[in-house]
């Protein structure tokens, strides 16, 4: 009905399918929303630089390059959603945990990047609104909305942890999706009330795979190298600790007033 409707009116017709992806092409956004977040991503970036250059200086780059590369092979591999449609990994959430929200900004920028200009995944003059899109509103409000429900739920348990990716995961990808949604309203593409239902509809079944595959390698890292977590959980007490010198004193100490 809206191809039809753009027809009779003598515009170019463009195809809904294309709408589902979030990696958005040349050509479907106008120059002020392409110009805007694109300003947007490019400041943010810029921040993230100087944020982790002075929180984190080298000790991080090891790992921005191992969770980037590993990042860039998942997304290569699709599962199957609806209607021959089909979704991929997006990472930011996943970046957030590994790396913090500055850091792991950078890597999901630089992955998009590569893709855009590289593998023609998505369009050039749309690389600023893509990595918004994708990259950041996936780190920082994934990562954030990840920290604040596993403080809730408690810090240090596994279910705290694995709850907490799942939803921002989720989220993460739902609020990109409507993100683009509205740019591609904004430019006068699709009727906001078009696109933005089929979009949520599809990328909720999107995000529930990302939220799957994001909790199984934060559960791995969890399990065998917290370390290499962002938020750590505390290590368990250890029999060392009890028998710390100065823990022993204290103990005496308690049992001589008795």
């Amino acid at each position: 009905m809206f191809e039809d409707a753009r027809q009779n009116a003598g515009l170019p017709v463009i195809r809904l399918q294309p709408l589902f992806a979030l990696h958005i092409p040349d050509g479907f956004l106008s120059l002020p929303v392409a110009l805007a977040t694109g300003i947007i991503a490019l400041g943010l970036i810029v921040v993230s630089l100087k944020q982790t250059e002075r929180t984190y200086a080298d000790r991080l780059v090891p790992l921005m390059g191992v969770s980037a590369a590993f990042i860039f092979a998942a997304q290569m591999v699709n599962f199957p959603v609806l209607g021959g449609t089909s979704g991929h990994l997006l990472g930011g959430t996943l970046a957030g945990i590994l790396l913090g929200p500055w850091a792991g900004a950078l890597a999901v920028s630089v992955v998009f990047i590569v893709q855009a200009l590289l593998f023609q995944d998505g369009g050039v003059t749309a690389l600023g609104t893509n990595i918004f899109n994708m990259g950041l509103i996936g780190t920082f409000l994934g990562y954030y909305l990840y920290r604040g429900v596993r403080t809730l739920l408690g810090h240090n348990r596994w279910f705290a942890m694995a709850t907490a990716t799942a939803i921002a995961s989720w989220f993460s990808v739902v609020a990109a999706a409507a993100a683009t949604s509205v740019e591609l309203a904004w430019s006068d593409i699709v009727p906001l009330g078009t696109v933005l239902p089929a979009m949520l509809a599809v990328h909720a079944l999107i995000g529930l795979g990302e939220a799957v595959l994001t909790v199984a390698v934060v559960s791995f890292l969890w399990q065998t190298r917290p370390d290499l977590l962002f938020d750590p959980p505390a290590p368990p007490p250890t029999q060392a600790s009890a028998d710390d010198p100065q823990t022993v004193v204290i103990k005496e100490a308690s049992h001589g007033r008795q």
